[in-house]
């Protein structure tokens, strides 16, 4: 039996039986070993839309998200996230006439959910031409120049929905019947166009190479229609299998020979495993990197999902929810290293109300509030674990570990549930000294936020360490 069915097994038994697997139930001991690893990190990212649109010209936000600095910002001084991952949306609304017709708005987006777009009528493919507009959109562009200057190191051009006059009933937010598709299939090819146009205006006048372009966004799922809350578009796994061998077209014509493609961005883990497994060879191979995005939370057989890609690379492109502690993400991005193993994972709305934000935001305004306490658990991952690092295999899904090669310092990050736990990190297998490690804590049900300490050692290389309930904790060894 493959150690990838083997480490299927394990995660059906644990689902089961209700539980997570720990490196050793009764000592609750984790060995770290160095011999086990899912191969580099690149990096942690954040969707440019829909924020971006209010807020995309601020320098504060930028150093916020795409440096390690501290940050006077909102009366606070906060860690700088160090995100070097920047997904632009390429927008699908205009409000010209084109022979007559007008843009459809659906009654339930909001305006803030509008992102413009280029290509005014479909006239013209000649991107100097009247048919296009690349005046629009200046502050998610902005945004995406300013984490350029600070280093981020990927670029995503990702699309919502194809432009409103490419949709069979003009509105960009869906069907009328959820289920179907509304990219007209006479349309397909001026979708391609529009996509690979962008890209090719974005190396030639903003200094940006798209490191992957990506045509759908949760495209199999059921609830982009006509009253929807925002762009969106369902593609039928035949639609998407049709559409990317035209981009790819598209962008070699363009010269754009080596920008890959992502697919499919499907929202749950499941129906990206179905989506890919309805892909016969061909269009497989025009997929260069898979994109998932994570809100099956908890469930889904993510395991599966990185068996069945076999070797492409994998990302978690967006992942959000409406708890502002931070402590369900903290368990989801575990069972995403744990089971998915993506190379980079991506959070949707840095800015954003009802808990989603990591700073909370009415986006209808641009008005800013409280930090939530998602911010801080975050800065856990982002800032110790960094682009480069291997990420090693635990064994336990509380844990996760990244070995810095150059620096020589391994990182475990460990997060805990309701009840006070003591946990031993073995780290038997590596030359490592007895001594004190740093450690930064959050604990988001209290006060505790981001908080260094030097109060735990290294002795018989074990670190044996008390977790509160409900907390998050990084620690770095030097090695």
């Amino acid at each position: 039996m493959s150690r990838l069915r083997i480490h299927s097994v394990v995660f059906v038994l644990a689902m089961l039986v209700g539980f997570v697997l720990t490196g050793n139930a009764e000592t609750n001991t984790v060995i770290i070993e160095p011999g086990k690893t899912w191969g580099p990190w690149e990096g942690w990212g954040t969707s440019l839309c829909w924020w971006a649109k209010g807020l995309g010209d601020r320098d504060d936000i930028a150093d916020l998200l795409f440096t390690t600095k501290t940050v006077d910002f909102n009366g606070q001084k906060l860690p700088g996230l160090g995100l070097n991952f920047a997904r632009y949306n390429v927008g699908a609304c205009s409000w010209n006439e084109v022979d007559g017709r007008k843009m459809i708005v659906s009654r339930g987006i909001l305006p803030f959910r509008q992102m413009e777009g280029f290509w005014l009528d479909g006239k013209s493919e000649d991107p100097h031409s009247a048919s296009w507009n690349w005046n629009v959109d200046a502050n998610q562009r902005a945004m995406l120049l300013k984490a350029r200057d600070r280093g981020a190191k990927y670029f995503e051009l990702f699309s919502n929905a194809p432009m409103w006059w490419m949709c069979t009933n003009d509105n960009p937010s869906g069907a009328a019947k959820a289920m179907d598709d509304n990219l007209a299939p006479e349309k397909y090819e001026k979708f391609a166009v529009y996509l690979a146009t962008v890209a090719k205006h974005a190396k030639d006048h903003w200094g940006i190479t798209f490191t992957t372009v990506k045509p759908f966004n949760e495209p199999i799922a059921s609830y982009w229609h006509a009253n929807g809350k925002q762009e969106g578009c369902h593609f039928s796994h035949e639609a998407q299998a049709a559409v990317l061998p035209l981009l790819r077209a598209q962008l070699d014509k363009r010269g754009l020979k080596d920008m890959p493609i992502a697919a499919s961005d499907e929202s749950l883990y499941d129906q990206a495993l179905g989506t890919w497994n309805s892909f016969d060879a061909t269009t497989k191979a025009i997929v260069k990197q898979v994109n998932v995005h994570g809100y099956q939370n908890g469930n889904g057989r993510r395991d599966l999902l990185f068996e069945a890609i076999n070797g492409k690379r994998l990302r978690n492109s967006e992942y959000g929810e409406k708890d502002p502690t931070g402590l369900q993400m903290a368990r989801n991005l575990h069972l995403d290293l744990q089971y998915l193993h993506p190379t980079a994972w991506t959070y949707w709305q840095p800015f954003d109300g009802g808990g989603w934000g990591l700073i909370d935001t009415d986006m209808r305004k641009n008005a800013m509030g409280v930090t939530n306490p998602k911010y801080f658990i975050l800065t856990q991952y982002t800032r110790h674990i960094r682009p480069g690092m291997t990420i090693l295999e635990t064994g336990d899904t509380d844990t996760v570990a990244a070995y810095d090669a150059k620096a020589r310092k391994l990182v475990i990050v460990a997060r805990n549930g309701d009840k006070d736990d003591t946990k031993t990190f073995d780290l038997s297998k590596y030359t490592v000294h007895d001594g004190p490690v740093t450690r930064w804590i959050t604990e988001p049900k209290g006060n505790t936020r981001y908080e260094m300490h030097r109060d735990v050692k290294v002795a018989d290389k074990r670190i044996t360490c008390v977790l509160p309930a409900n907390s998050v904790q990084t620690f770095e060894v030097k090695l």
